[in-house]
């Protein structure tokens, strides 16, 4: 019950992508199409596939305002050849160009993470930015769900993820949300 999605990002191995690197369109295309080409080859080695992108870290922050690299994005998924859906925020420019460029956008919604007043992110490097408080994540997890996001994320690095990503699942299921994997 698991589907394979790629999660790309900048060529940042110091940073772990977490750091903004303006690159030039063609650039930034081809280095996404490559992460997602090489962990397609890879899954079908194994006899599976890539379901989904989602962009990673800083990248994922930029797609939310920045056109030419929510273009890049959905550039390289179509030069994939455009059947993988891209997981992102709701109300970002890359759902926009996605929609715009038919390439199927899931709506991601996160547990872990705190929302500044419109909608987005709020930054790392802020003291709150990250909920760490089981009930506190299930909350805002079923209420992101109530308002139709179709994908929760809880952050592999949060402190007693895969606990908290359990009781998540248990509220959502309670509350009558019917659950899938990515993509599906």
């Amino acid at each position: 019950g698991v589907t394979i999605g790629a999660q790309v990002g900048y060529p940042d191995l110091v940073g772990f992508g977490r750091r903004f690197i303006d690159m030039e369109f063609g650039a930034l295309v081809d280095a996404l199409l490559y992460q997602i080409s090489a962990l397609e080859g890879l899954a079908r080695v194994e006899g599976s596939n890539v379901r989904f992108v989602k962009p990673h870290g800083a990248l994922y922050n930029a797609i939310v305002h920045h056109e030419s690299q929510a273009n890049a994005v959905v550039e390289a998924m179509i030069q994939h050849g455009g059947a993988l859906a891209l997981v992102g925020l709701p109300g970002s420019t890359v759902e926009t160009v996605a929609r715009r460029r038919g390439i199927r956008f899931i709506g991601e919604g996160f547990a872990d993470r705190r929302y500044t007043p419109d909608g987005r992110l709020v930054p790392r490097s802020e003291a709150d930015a990250l909920i760490t408080d089981d009930e506190a994540a299930i909350e805002q997890a079923v209420r992101l769900a109530g308002r139709g996001v179709a994908t929760i994320c809880v952050h592999s690095d949060t402190p007693g993820a895969s606990r908290m990503a359990r009781s998540i699942r248990d509220a959502l299921v309670a509350a009558g949300f019917t659950l899938a994997p990515v993509g599906s």
